[in-house]
């Protein structure tokens, strides 16, 4: 089955009508189909007294915001029924993006997130994706190897010295996708939704990471 932005918001209109299941179905065979993202079933955090995590797992150190050891990733260009077998079998499952495939990500408090979007939009830098967490970090999508590459970039741009509230994500790491639930804080949501051409294509990470660090500098977030 092919897809076209049309047809999977179409889908997606129906598809809030017959519940979470179906919208968390949606969302895989977009990512899957559309932004050409591989997508890993992720755990639930639930809050009440204590956080609970949708694993089981008593000493759960990541509550709501792991991959499902149990669960097969779905991959990149899986179709809408691809997507609906595999999330049949986790239902209410997070969803969520394995890092270091499609994308690194660089990850700055929101504040200097915002910051750095608006003044890299001013100066026309090409920009993938950034999505915001309900925690209050912001997720810059670069190319990857970025992460590999991070304190090497940071020692040539001057900025190896600094302490920045700045970390890079890679390989082996994962990212919580908009819409989900992130470790039973709320939603993930879009600053910056990707597109037909940001998503497959993310922009190196030198491009960015000048403005990044000197934002977060001045904001004096340490980490």
């Amino acid at each position: 089955m092919g897809f076209t932005i049309g047809g999977i918001r179409d889908r997606r209109s129906s598809s809030r009508r017959r519940g979470r299941a179906s919208e968390s179905v949606m969302t895989v065979a977009e990512y899957t189909g559309l932004w050409g993202w591989d997508v890993v079933p992720g755990a639930r955090a639930t809050r009440g007294g204590h956080v609970t995590c949708s694993c089981d797992a008593a000493d759960c150190p990541s509550p709501g915001a792991h991959p499902l050891s149990f669960a097969p990733s779905v991959p990149a260009g899986a179709t809408l029924d691809e997507a609906a077998a595999a999330w049949a079998d986790v239902p209410g499952a997070a969803v969520l993006l394995p890092v270091g495939r499609s994308f690194d990500v660089l990850e700055v408090a929101e504040a200097a997130g915002r910051h750095a979007l608006a003044r890299l939009e001013r100066m026309g830098v090409p920009l993938g994706p950034v999505a915001l967490a309900p925690h209050g970090r912001a997720s810059f999508f670069v190319a990857p190897g970025a992460a590999a590459e991070l304190p090497q970039l940071l020692y040539r741009m001057g900025w190896d010295d600094a302490r920045l509230d700045l970390r890079g994500l890679g390989l082996g790491d994962h990212i919580t996708a908009p819409p989900s639930d992130h470790a039973g804080l709320g939603p993930m949501r879009w600053l910056l939704p990707p597109t037909l051409d940001t998503a497959g294509r993310p922009p190196e990470a030198r491009l960015l990471l000048g403005t990044l660090a000197y934002v977060c500098h001045r904001s004096g977030g340490a980490g």
